[in-house]
This record gives structure tokens, sequence and C-alpha cells, in this order.
């Protein structure tokens, strides 16, 4: 009898924990827009719906497309289009990689909470962030001096802006570049002159921290990018995430 009973309570414990074991950890590697935007405030819906623990190491578009042409990860995160990362690594767009787009995603330029502008044209956004205009007065704004604020070289989301708003003109020299779009809020939250372009996702997830400014749209798909078909775990994730009850969570 007392045999059993330990046998019974073995029995228990394995089935309180089976739950735990059964996650599969999978890593995949890329844009911090998606991993902050979607991935994270997906993670627990995901490992739920698919079994699987997602791991997302956030080291740019670029970043992880390289590591998935490497063999590295089986799937990388991008903001950018396929069409942009291919022809950046030299390679051919004959089909071998495949974009799986889960949410179009609108970039928006952000400055100061303190900020009176409400609204620039594409043309006075180029000219700001190439340094034509200097200073906020010139836009309708205050006496006060423009600093630009923008991710690294490499991120997907100022590559977006600079092809798409700056017909691919250089940053201005006094620019501040940060890693993180997390870093790029803070630090246009922080100067009274600065003006930075992120997704509209993450601003909307931070509210009240800096001010948008209204312009014409500036869309970008945040996708999953495989070499060939994705595998069944990636395939299930993508799959989850595009359904209603996972926009949801990161809407």
């Amino acid at each position: 009898m007392k045999k059993f009973l330990v046998l019974a309570f073995v029995a228990v414990i394995a089935f309180a924990f089976a739950g735990e074991v059964i996650a599969k950890e999978l890593m995949v590697a890329g844009s911090t827009t998606i991993q902050k935007r979607v991935l994270e405030p997906a993670k627990g819906g995901i490992q739920d719906s698919t079994g699987i623990e997602l791991k997302v190491r956030g080291i740019g578009s670029g970043g992880g497309f390289k590591e998935l042409v490497e063999g590295k990860i089986p799937a990388s995160v991008a903001s950018s289009p396929l069409a942009s990362l291919l022809k950046k690594n030299s390679l051919p767009d004959d089909g071998t990689y495949q974009e799986h787009t889960i949410i179009e995603d609108v970039i928006v330029p952000i400055v100061h909470t303190s900020n009176p502008v409400k609204e620039l044209t594409w043309e006075q956004l180029s000219d700001i962030h190439t340094g034509k205009i200097t200073n906020w007065k010139e836009v309708g704004g205050t006496d006060q001096k423009i600093v630009v604020v923008t991710s690294h070289d490499g991120s997907a989301t100022r590559a977006v802006f600079q092809k798409k708003v700056m017909k691919k003109s250089d940053y201005v020299g006094s620019k501040r570049e940060v890693k993180s779009t997390r870093q790029e809020v803070g630090l246009v939250a922080k100067f009274k002159g600065g003006i930075g372009a992120v997704s509209k996702g993450f601003v909307d997830l931070n509210p009240g921290k800096v001010n948008v400014v209204n312009t014409k749209e500036i869309s970008r798909p945040l996708s999953f990018i495989t070499k060939g078909d994705p595998n069944a775990e990636i395939k299930s994730i993508i799959d989850y995430l595009k359904t209603p009850d996972a926009k949801k969570l990161y809407k």
C-alpha cells in the first residue's frame, strides 16, 4: 500500500510539471520592431497555441537575415522587404528565400511632447533629416534647434524611411544614432528639439512619451523570412500570428 502511494505521488508530480517540459524552445533573430511590437506581446499566446517557447534576438533585420543565410537559425524576422535584403546581400530574387508577412506596419515621425508642430510633408521631413532645415521655426514651430535621432545604419526602419522619404539622401552629420527603437523614443522624449521615425505600433504601446507628427503614410511589411518552405514549427507560429486572437495581443 505504501509503495502504491509513493508511485501515485510521483505520477501526480510528473503530471503537474508535464506542461513545463512539453514547450520546445526555438530561436529566431532580426528586427527589434517585430520583437517589441509583435513577438514579445504574443509570446504567451504562441506557447499556449503551438507548444513552442519562442526566443528572439533583436539584432536588426539585416543581422537576422545574414544568420538565416548562414544557416544559424530556421527563420529571421524583418521589418524590411525581402527584395531589399536580397539586394543588399547580392543574392538573386529566385524564390530561394520566402517572405511571410504578418502585418503591415506604419512608420511615423515623432517629436518631443512640447513641440507644437502637428504636420510635416515628406519634403520637409527630408530637409530636416538631411540638414537643410535646422530650426523648428522654419516649419512653423518655435525657435528651437532640431536634433535628428535615428537608429543605427542597418536598421530596417531607418532604411525604409531613408529610401521612401529621403530618396536615399544621406542623414545630417550631426544626427544621433541609437541601437534600438526604445532608445530612439527615449532620446526624442529627452530633447525638446528632437525628431525621429519609428513604428507606430511601438508608440501605441508606449503612450504619452512623444508626439506623432502627421504625414503621408510610410508603410512596410513585418515578416518572417525562411529559406525554402518554413519548417513545421515556424509555420505553426506564422499561422497563429495571423489569427484574430493573436492580433488582439499585438494590435
